[in-house]
Protein backbone atom coordinates (compact mmCIF):
# COMPACT_ATOMS: atom_id res chain seq x y z
CA UNK A 1 0.00 0.00 0.00
CA UNK A 2 1.35 3.66 -0.75
CA UNK A 3 -0.31 6.91 -0.13
CA UNK A 4 -0.33 9.71 2.55
CA UNK A 5 -3.05 9.67 4.30
CA UNK A 6 -3.67 7.32 7.40
CA UNK A 7 -6.69 8.28 9.81
CA UNK A 8 -6.35 7.13 13.39
CA UNK A 9 -8.64 4.49 15.17
CA UNK A 10 -8.62 7.60 18.05
CA UNK A 11 -10.17 10.04 15.66
CA UNK A 12 -12.83 7.57 14.75
CA UNK A 13 -13.53 7.21 18.51
CA UNK A 14 -13.52 10.96 18.17
CA UNK A 15 -16.28 11.13 16.15
CA UNK A 16 -18.16 8.05 17.24
CA UNK A 17 -17.42 6.25 14.11
CA UNK A 18 -16.73 2.45 13.77
CA UNK A 19 -12.89 2.40 13.04
CA UNK A 20 -13.63 -0.61 10.74
CA UNK A 21 -14.97 1.47 8.15
CA UNK A 22 -11.88 2.54 7.05
CA UNK A 23 -10.70 -1.10 6.46
CA UNK A 24 -14.03 -1.74 5.12
CA UNK A 25 -13.01 1.15 1.83
CA UNK A 26 -9.17 -0.32 2.35
CA UNK A 27 -10.47 -4.05 2.17
CA UNK A 28 -13.01 -3.37 -0.97
CA UNK A 29 -10.78 -1.78 -2.99
CA UNK A 30 -8.23 -4.67 -2.38
CA UNK A 31 -10.81 -7.24 -2.86
CA UNK A 32 -11.91 -5.44 -6.00
CA UNK A 33 -8.81 -4.74 -7.43
CA UNK A 34 -7.57 -8.50 -7.15
CA UNK A 35 -10.94 -9.58 -8.73
CA UNK A 36 -10.89 -7.21 -12.13
CA UNK A 37 -7.34 -7.39 -12.39
CA UNK A 38 -5.70 -10.25 -10.64
CA UNK A 39 -3.36 -10.71 -7.40
CA UNK A 40 -0.52 -8.51 -8.37
CA UNK A 41 -2.83 -5.75 -8.85
CA UNK A 42 -3.05 -6.11 -5.07
CA UNK A 43 0.00 -4.22 -4.42
CA UNK A 44 -1.69 -0.71 -6.37
CA UNK A 45 -4.16 -0.43 -3.07
CA UNK A 46 -4.00 3.23 -2.08
CA UNK A 47 -4.85 4.93 0.79
CA UNK A 48 -5.11 8.09 -0.82
CA UNK A 49 -7.63 6.29 -3.87
CA UNK A 50 -9.73 5.49 -0.80
CA UNK A 51 -10.96 8.54 0.14
CA UNK A 52 -12.09 8.75 -3.39
CA UNK A 53 -14.78 5.67 -2.69
CA UNK A 54 -15.90 7.58 0.82
CA UNK A 55 -16.46 10.38 -0.83
CA UNK A 56 -18.46 8.60 -3.30
CA UNK A 57 -20.54 6.74 -0.55
CA UNK A 58 -21.33 9.94 1.42
CA UNK A 59 -22.83 11.98 -1.27
CA UNK A 60 -25.08 9.04 -2.05
CA UNK A 61 -26.46 8.38 1.19
CA UNK A 62 -28.68 5.69 2.06
CA UNK A 63 -27.73 2.14 2.62
CA UNK A 64 -24.11 1.17 1.34
CA UNK A 65 -23.50 -2.13 -0.72
CA UNK A 66 -21.26 -4.04 1.62
CA UNK A 67 -19.52 -7.88 0.98
CA UNK A 68 -18.42 -10.34 3.02
CA UNK A 69 -14.55 -10.95 2.74
CA UNK A 70 -12.61 -13.84 3.36
CA UNK A 71 -9.79 -14.07 6.13
CA UNK A 72 -6.69 -12.37 5.58
CA UNK A 73 -2.97 -11.36 7.33
CA UNK A 74 -4.35 -7.49 7.44
CA UNK A 75 -6.95 -8.36 9.58
CA UNK A 76 -5.78 -10.92 11.40
CA UNK A 77 -7.18 -13.78 9.59
CA UNK A 78 -10.48 -12.48 10.30
CA UNK A 79 -13.61 -12.02 7.94
CA UNK A 80 -14.85 -8.95 7.30
CA UNK A 81 -17.82 -7.17 5.26
CA UNK A 82 -16.07 -4.41 3.19
CA UNK A 83 -17.04 -2.39 0.29
CA UNK A 84 -18.76 -3.79 -2.34
CA UNK A 85 -16.56 -4.60 -5.56
CA UNK A 86 -18.96 -3.71 -7.84
CA UNK A 87 -19.69 -0.33 -6.70
CA UNK A 88 -19.23 2.59 -8.01
CA UNK A 89 -16.80 4.53 -5.39
CA UNK A 90 -14.81 0.82 -5.43
CA UNK A 91 -14.32 1.29 -9.20
CA UNK A 92 -13.53 4.88 -9.13
CA UNK A 93 -10.78 4.10 -6.15
CA UNK A 94 -9.48 1.22 -8.11
CA UNK A 95 -9.09 3.02 -11.36
CA UNK A 96 -7.06 5.47 -9.82
CA UNK A 97 -4.97 2.90 -7.69
CA UNK A 98 -4.12 1.13 -11.43
CA UNK A 99 -3.51 4.66 -12.99
CA UNK A 100 -0.85 5.79 -10.34
CA UNK A 101 0.66 2.37 -9.46
CA UNK A 102 1.49 2.25 -13.14
CA UNK A 103 2.77 5.46 -13.19
CA UNK A 104 4.69 4.49 -9.74
CA UNK A 105 6.37 1.70 -11.41
CA UNK A 106 6.98 3.42 -14.97
CA UNK A 107 9.25 6.25 -13.01
CA UNK A 108 10.81 3.48 -10.76
CA UNK A 109 12.20 2.36 -14.64
CA UNK A 110 12.97 5.24 -15.75
CA UNK A 111 15.00 6.00 -12.90
CA UNK A 112 16.83 3.19 -13.64
CA UNK A 113 15.80 1.99 -9.66
CA UNK A 114 16.56 -1.30 -8.98
CA UNK A 115 17.82 -4.40 -10.89
CA UNK A 116 18.09 -4.14 -14.98
CA UNK A 117 16.81 -7.76 -15.07
CA UNK A 118 13.31 -6.15 -13.14
CA UNK A 119 12.93 -3.42 -15.62
CA UNK A 120 11.59 -4.93 -18.69
CA UNK A 121 9.13 -7.00 -16.39
CA UNK A 122 7.85 -3.85 -14.54
CA UNK A 123 7.41 -2.18 -17.18
CA UNK A 124 4.79 -4.79 -18.72
CA UNK A 125 3.23 -4.87 -14.78
CA UNK A 126 3.04 -0.85 -15.54
CA UNK A 127 1.44 -1.18 -19.08
CA UNK A 128 -1.15 -3.60 -17.77
CA UNK A 129 -1.95 -1.65 -15.02
CA UNK A 130 -2.57 1.27 -17.23
CA UNK A 131 -4.62 -0.90 -19.71
CA UNK A 132 -6.75 -2.52 -16.54
CA UNK A 133 -7.21 1.88 -15.44
CA UNK A 134 -8.76 2.53 -18.75
CA UNK A 135 -11.09 -0.56 -18.14
CA UNK A 136 -12.08 0.22 -15.26
CA UNK A 137 -13.14 3.83 -16.05
CA UNK A 138 -15.42 2.60 -18.96
CA UNK A 139 -17.63 1.35 -16.44
CA UNK A 140 -18.31 4.51 -14.92
CA UNK A 141 -18.27 6.73 -18.03
CA UNK A 142 -14.60 8.39 -17.12
CA UNK A 143 -12.63 9.52 -19.88
CA UNK A 144 -9.33 8.73 -17.89
CA UNK A 145 -7.23 9.59 -21.57
CA UNK A 146 -6.69 13.11 -20.23
CA UNK A 147 -5.43 11.33 -17.43
CA UNK A 148 -2.54 9.26 -19.10
CA UNK A 149 -1.57 12.10 -21.37
CA UNK A 150 -1.11 14.30 -18.47
CA UNK A 151 0.69 11.89 -16.44
CA UNK A 152 2.74 10.86 -19.44
CA UNK A 153 3.93 14.74 -19.67
CA UNK A 154 5.48 14.12 -16.03
CA UNK A 155 8.85 12.71 -17.39
CA UNK A 156 8.99 16.23 -20.38
CA UNK A 157 8.17 18.59 -17.61
CA UNK A 158 10.99 17.60 -15.66
CA UNK A 159 13.48 17.16 -18.59
CA UNK A 160 12.71 20.72 -19.21
CA UNK A 161 12.92 21.92 -15.73
CA UNK A 162 16.70 20.11 -15.84
CA UNK A 163 18.13 22.22 -19.13
CA UNK A 164 19.54 25.53 -19.03
CA UNK A 165 18.43 26.42 -22.32
CA UNK A 166 14.69 26.67 -22.33
CA UNK A 167 12.74 29.06 -20.28
CA UNK A 168 12.62 28.68 -16.63
CA UNK A 169 9.35 26.15 -15.37
CA UNK A 170 7.55 27.13 -12.29
CA UNK A 171 6.38 24.42 -9.37
CA UNK A 172 3.01 25.11 -10.51
CA UNK A 173 3.56 24.17 -13.71
CA UNK A 174 5.83 20.77 -12.34
CA UNK A 175 3.03 19.64 -9.92
CA UNK A 176 0.16 20.15 -12.59
CA UNK A 177 -0.16 16.79 -14.18
CA UNK A 178 -0.85 15.65 -10.21
CA UNK A 179 -3.55 18.45 -9.65
CA UNK A 180 -5.38 17.43 -12.66
CA UNK A 181 -5.38 13.76 -12.26
CA UNK A 182 -6.52 14.34 -8.85
CA UNK A 183 -8.82 17.30 -9.31
CA UNK A 184 -10.82 14.76 -11.97
CA UNK A 185 -11.09 11.90 -9.61
CA UNK A 186 -12.44 14.16 -6.76
CA UNK A 187 -15.21 15.75 -9.24
CA UNK A 188 -16.12 12.33 -10.76
CA UNK A 189 -17.48 11.22 -6.86
CA UNK A 190 -20.24 13.76 -7.26
CA UNK A 191 -20.80 12.76 -10.88
CA UNK A 192 -21.22 9.13 -9.57
CA UNK A 193 -23.57 10.36 -6.65
CA UNK A 194 -25.45 13.14 -9.57
CA UNK A 195 -24.47 15.84 -7.31
CA UNK A 196 -24.09 18.04 -10.24
CA UNK A 197 -23.66 20.91 -7.96
CA UNK A 198 -20.52 19.11 -5.96
CA UNK A 199 -18.69 18.73 -9.46
CA UNK A 200 -16.76 22.19 -9.26
CA UNK A 201 -15.66 22.24 -5.50
CA UNK A 202 -14.57 19.40 -5.75
CA UNK A 203 -12.74 19.29 -8.86
CA UNK A 204 -11.08 22.52 -6.56
CA UNK A 205 -10.86 20.37 -3.62
CA UNK A 206 -8.90 17.49 -5.34
CA UNK A 207 -6.86 20.20 -7.41
CA UNK A 208 -5.30 21.46 -4.02
CA UNK A 209 -5.41 18.17 -2.73
CA UNK A 210 -2.99 16.64 -5.60
CA UNK A 211 -0.89 19.70 -4.98
CA UNK A 212 -0.56 18.95 -1.54
CA UNK A 213 0.44 15.03 -2.45
CA UNK A 214 3.04 16.07 -5.09
CA UNK A 215 4.72 18.90 -2.47
CA UNK A 216 4.37 16.85 -0.01
CA UNK A 217 6.51 13.95 -1.23
CA UNK A 218 9.19 16.35 -2.50
CA UNK A 219 9.52 17.77 0.59
CA UNK A 220 10.00 14.50 2.15
CA UNK A 221 12.23 13.22 -0.49
CA UNK A 222 14.02 16.63 -1.13
CA UNK A 223 17.78 15.36 0.65
CA UNK A 224 17.69 11.94 -0.40
CA UNK A 225 17.57 13.39 -4.06
CA UNK A 226 19.84 15.39 -3.76
CA UNK A 227 22.33 13.11 -2.29
CA UNK A 228 21.58 10.65 -5.13
CA UNK A 229 21.14 13.12 -7.82
CA UNK A 230 17.51 12.58 -9.04
CA UNK A 231 15.20 14.61 -10.00
CA UNK A 232 13.14 16.77 -7.09
CA UNK A 233 10.89 19.68 -8.02
CA UNK A 234 12.00 21.90 -5.31
CA UNK A 235 15.80 21.27 -5.99
CA UNK A 236 14.70 22.12 -9.51
CA UNK A 237 12.74 25.48 -9.22
CA UNK A 238 14.92 26.24 -6.44
CA UNK A 239 12.08 26.43 -3.79
CA UNK A 240 13.08 26.36 -0.31
CA UNK A 241 11.41 24.65 2.23
CA UNK A 242 9.84 27.08 4.08
CA UNK A 243 7.69 28.11 0.87
CA UNK A 244 6.69 24.46 -0.26
CA UNK A 245 5.53 24.50 3.01
CA UNK A 246 3.40 27.72 3.04
CA UNK A 247 2.10 26.48 -0.19
CA UNK A 248 1.32 23.42 1.09
CA UNK A 249 -0.74 25.08 4.33
CA UNK A 250 -2.50 27.10 1.63
CA UNK A 251 -3.81 24.47 -0.48
CA UNK A 252 -4.60 23.09 3.08
CA UNK A 253 -6.97 25.72 3.52
CA UNK A 254 -8.07 26.00 -0.17
CA UNK A 255 -9.11 22.45 0.35
CA UNK A 256 -11.21 22.55 3.34
CA UNK A 257 -13.02 25.99 1.67
CA UNK A 258 -14.17 23.76 -1.22
CA UNK A 259 -15.16 21.01 1.04
CA UNK A 260 -17.06 23.19 3.23
CA UNK A 261 -19.05 24.68 0.33
CA UNK A 262 -21.01 21.60 -0.69
CA UNK A 263 -21.22 20.78 3.16
CA UNK A 264 -18.90 17.56 2.81
CA UNK A 265 -17.11 19.36 6.51
CA UNK A 266 -19.74 18.29 8.90
CA UNK A 267 -19.72 14.24 7.62
CA UNK A 268 -17.53 12.65 10.27
CA UNK A 269 -16.37 10.44 7.72
CA UNK A 270 -15.16 13.31 5.72
CA UNK A 271 -13.47 15.03 8.50
CA UNK A 272 -11.74 11.48 9.65
CA UNK A 273 -10.38 9.79 6.70
CA UNK A 274 -9.51 13.35 4.72
CA UNK A 275 -9.38 16.40 6.90
CA UNK A 276 -7.57 15.54 10.05
CA UNK A 277 -5.37 13.13 8.45
CA UNK A 278 -4.17 16.34 6.64
CA UNK A 279 -4.28 18.22 9.50
CA UNK A 280 -2.03 15.35 10.99
CA UNK A 281 0.18 15.57 8.03
CA UNK A 282 1.19 19.07 7.52
CA UNK A 283 1.83 19.23 11.75
CA UNK A 284 4.42 16.73 11.55
CA UNK A 285 6.00 17.95 8.32
CA UNK A 286 6.06 21.41 9.74
CA UNK A 287 7.70 20.13 13.34
CA UNK A 288 10.10 18.15 11.12
CA UNK A 289 11.52 20.66 9.14
CA UNK A 290 11.68 22.88 12.31
CA UNK A 291 8.81 25.10 11.11
CA UNK A 292 6.50 26.68 13.70
CA UNK A 293 3.27 24.85 12.78
CA UNK A 294 0.68 25.30 15.30
CA UNK A 295 -2.22 22.22 15.56
CA UNK A 296 -5.19 23.01 13.64
CA UNK A 297 -7.92 23.30 15.76
CA UNK A 298 -11.32 22.29 14.11
CA UNK A 299 -14.94 22.27 15.42
CA UNK A 300 -15.68 18.67 17.38
CA UNK A 301 -19.46 19.07 16.87
CA UNK A 302 -19.95 17.07 20.87
CA UNK A 303 -23.59 16.73 20.50
CA UNK A 304 -23.65 15.38 16.92
CA UNK A 305 -20.33 13.21 17.31
CA UNK A 306 -20.63 11.80 21.31
CA UNK A 307 -17.40 10.58 21.66
CA UNK A 308 -16.48 7.12 22.96
CA UNK A 309 -14.52 6.71 26.24
CA UNK A 310 -11.38 4.80 25.85
CA UNK A 311 -11.37 3.51 29.70
CA UNK A 312 -15.52 2.61 29.45
CA UNK A 313 -15.17 -0.47 31.22
CA UNK A 314 -18.36 -1.31 29.21
CA UNK A 315 -16.82 -1.20 26.24
CA UNK A 316 -15.78 -4.52 24.74
CA UNK A 317 -12.30 -5.19 23.91
CA UNK A 318 -11.24 -8.15 21.71
CA UNK A 319 -8.08 -10.20 22.74
CA UNK A 320 -5.45 -10.43 20.12
CA UNK A 321 -5.19 -14.24 18.58
CA UNK A 322 -1.82 -16.11 17.65
CA UNK A 323 -2.52 -15.37 13.95
CA UNK A 324 -3.51 -11.81 14.29
CA UNK A 325 -0.27 -11.32 16.06
CA UNK A 326 1.62 -12.97 13.37
CA UNK A 327 -0.30 -10.80 10.66
CA UNK A 328 0.21 -7.71 12.50
CA UNK A 329 4.57 -8.43 13.19
CA UNK A 330 4.86 -9.79 8.88
CA UNK A 331 1.94 -7.52 7.51
CA UNK A 332 0.34 -4.32 9.87
CA UNK A 333 3.44 -3.00 10.75
CA UNK A 334 5.39 -2.93 7.09
CA UNK A 335 2.61 -1.84 5.39
CA UNK A 336 2.03 1.00 8.39
CA UNK A 337 -1.97 -0.48 8.52
CA UNK A 338 -1.32 -1.02 11.82
CA UNK A 339 -2.12 3.21 12.86
CA UNK A 340 -6.10 2.04 11.81
CA UNK A 341 -5.92 -1.34 13.38
CA UNK A 342 -8.77 -1.52 16.25
CA UNK A 343 -7.05 0.07 19.63
CA UNK A 344 -8.04 -1.29 23.01
CA UNK A 345 -5.95 1.01 24.77
CA UNK A 346 -6.05 4.86 25.24
CA UNK A 347 -3.31 7.12 23.87
CA UNK A 348 -0.39 6.92 26.35
CA UNK A 349 0.22 10.50 26.22
CA UNK A 350 3.44 10.56 24.28
CA UNK A 351 5.48 10.10 21.16
CA UNK A 352 6.86 6.77 19.93
CA UNK A 353 9.74 6.24 17.99
CA UNK A 354 8.23 5.52 14.15
CA UNK A 355 8.50 2.19 12.68
CA UNK A 356 8.44 3.67 9.30
CA UNK A 357 7.43 6.94 7.85
CA UNK A 358 4.45 8.84 9.21
CA UNK A 359 4.08 5.59 11.58
CA UNK A 360 2.75 8.06 14.36
CA UNK A 361 0.24 9.35 12.92
CA UNK A 362 -1.75 10.20 15.91
CA UNK A 363 -3.93 13.07 15.93
CA UNK A 364 -5.35 12.81 19.21
CA UNK A 365 -2.89 15.29 21.64
CA UNK A 366 0.00 15.09 19.19
CA UNK A 367 0.82 12.32 20.64
CA UNK A 368 0.84 8.71 19.25
CA UNK A 369 -0.49 5.58 20.48
CA UNK A 370 0.00 2.09 21.37
CA UNK A 371 -0.52 0.76 18.07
Amino acid sequence: MFGLLTPCAHGAHKYGIDPSQWRAHMCGLCVGLRDGHGQLARTATNTDAMVLSMLTETQLGGPVARTEAGPCALRGMRRASVAAADSPGVRLASTASLLLGAAKIRDHVDDRDGSPLLRRPMAKVSGRWADGARAQAALIDLDVEPLVAAINSQGALEARAGATDSRPISLDELTAPTQLCAAEFFAHTAVLADRAANVEPLREAGRNFGRIAHLADAVEDLEDDIAHERFNPLAATATGVDDAYDLLRRSDTALREAVTEVGLDREPTVRWMLLDPLSSLLTGMGRDLGILAPSAHYPQYPDQYPPQNPNDPNRRRRRPNLLEGIGKFLVQYPTGYACVADHDRPCSGRRKKAWIKRMDCCDCGDCCCDC
